[in-house]
């Protein structure tokens, strides 16, 4: 979700914004994208 931040932050910040990202935690995929990571993965 974060792919793309910081070209999207650089314009707004004129390129002098300092970011970092820490982990937060990990949360559970809903059953339906599951299905779709794992048709996805074996070619379903």
């Amino acid at each position: 979700e974060m792919f793309g931040y910081v070209g999207d932050l650089r314009p707004k910040a004129q390129g002098r914004a300092n970011y970092s990202m820490v982990f937060h935690s990990y949360s559970e995929v809903p059953a339906t994208v599951s299905k779709e990571i794992i048709a996805k993965a074996t070619g379903e």
